[in-house]
Formats: C-alpha cells, sequence, structure tokens
C-alpha cells in the first residue's frame, strides 16, 4: 500500500468514527428523551381515590352522650386508611357542654380525622358566635385534645366592643380569650395592672 492510500483508509476511518458517534448520541437523546410508563389519560382527583364519597354529607359529633358539633358537608371523601375525611363547602354547628349551640363556622373545604376528632377549615373561613362576633381567616384548626382553636394566617375578629387582627392566634373554641401573633386592634376601657 502507497502512502496516498494509508491516508485515505485514515481519512474515512475517522469520518466512519465521526459518523457512528453522532448516530450513537442521536439514539442516546432520543431514548433519554422518551418518557417511561403510561401516560394518564385524565387528572387523578379525590373523587378516584377516595374509599367512600357522599353526597350532602351530615355527621354528629358527641362528647359523653352531649351534642357538641353538627359537620354537614356537600360533598365528603373518606378514606379508610388514614381516617380522614375531605370535606367541600363545609358548614359546622358547635354547642356548649349543655348541648346550646355557641357558633357555626363555613368554609370552602375542610379537613376531619374520625379518631382525633381534630378539624381543618381551609378558603374563605367565617366563624360567627350566637351573640354576633365574627373571626375571618384562610385556615382554622380545631384540636380537640387540646380544646383549642388555631390558625397562623392572618385573622379578623370583630364582636361589639373589640376589634383584633394578627397574623395568627390561639383561642378557646368560645374564642372567650384569644392569644394573637403581632396582634392590632381596638378595645373599650380598659384598667392597666398597678393603676
Amino acid at each position: 500500500m502507497n502512502r496516498r492510500s494509508r491516508e485515505q483508509g485514515v481519512v474515512r476511518t475517522a469520518a466512519r468514527t465521526r459518523i457512528g458517534a453522532y448516530c450513537f448520541l442521536l439514539c442516546a437523546l432520543a431514548v433519554g428523551a422518551c418518557e417511561n410508563g403510561i401516560k394518564p389519560t385524565a387528572t387523578i382527583t379525590a373523587a378516584d381515590t377516595a374509599d367512600q364519597v357522599l353526597v350532602t354529607m351530615s355527621h354528629y359529633v358527641t362528647q359523653a352522650g352531649v351534642q357538641r358539633a353538627h359537620v354537614r358537608a356537600d360533598t365528603a371523601y373518606f378514606y379508610s386508611p388514614v381516617q380522614t375525611a375531605e370535606l367541600r363547602k363545609v358548614h359546622i354547628t358547635f354547642y356548649d357542654p349543655r348541648g346550646a349551640e355557641t357558633s357555626t363556622l363555613t368554609a370552602r373545604e375542610g379537613t376531619y380525622h374520625w379518631r382525633s376528632g381534630d378539624m381543618e377549615a381551609r378558603g374563605n373561613v367565617l366563624v360567627v358566635r350566637t351573640d354576633g362576633a365574627t373571626l375571618r381567616t384562610e385556615v382554622l384548626r380545631y384540636s380537640q385534645v387540646r380544646n383549642q382553636v388555631s390558625s397562623d394566617k392572618p385573622f379578623v375578629f370583630d364582636e361589639p366592643n373589640r376589634h383584633i387582627a394578627g397574623e395568627g392566634f390561639t383561642s378557646d373554641p368560645d374564642f372567650k380569650v384569644v392569644t394573637a401573633i403581632r396582634p392590632k386592634g381596638t378595645g373599650g376601657k380598659f384598667t392597666l395592672p398597678n393603676q
């Protein structure tokens, strides 16, 4: 073989190697761009995974035989493994230990935990006491063990003689003792300690 033939062979081999590398790279990109698995034809919703779906749900919460709350929802999605219910268009009436109505709550949605009795309301939450006092927030949680209502979202609480707003709060269910985070507000007359 002469020198020219050897050079042409080297050029051809290098060209083939480059072409092979480009083909391998394109194939790798094509395979990498493909997704594995089956593409869903629709989005999975709460109704698809719920163990039970109730329309126009009504549930009474009792303690020692006394009605403490009446939970109603437009739709309820029950999940047995985690023992919770996701509620839509929530309306809850609360009662005192004697069974007298104390307040009502409305919200866009909420979660009810069967075992603990804890509840969370979300979206345009409004609580109205029987005396006309109101509480507005985006999220409201009730802990049955602590017998406490709380929120870590901004809130506004109004009653005839006081107005409280803040970044969050904890309170008893009757909203008689409210502890606010970064509170702002106005109130009636009061006397400071040692005055």
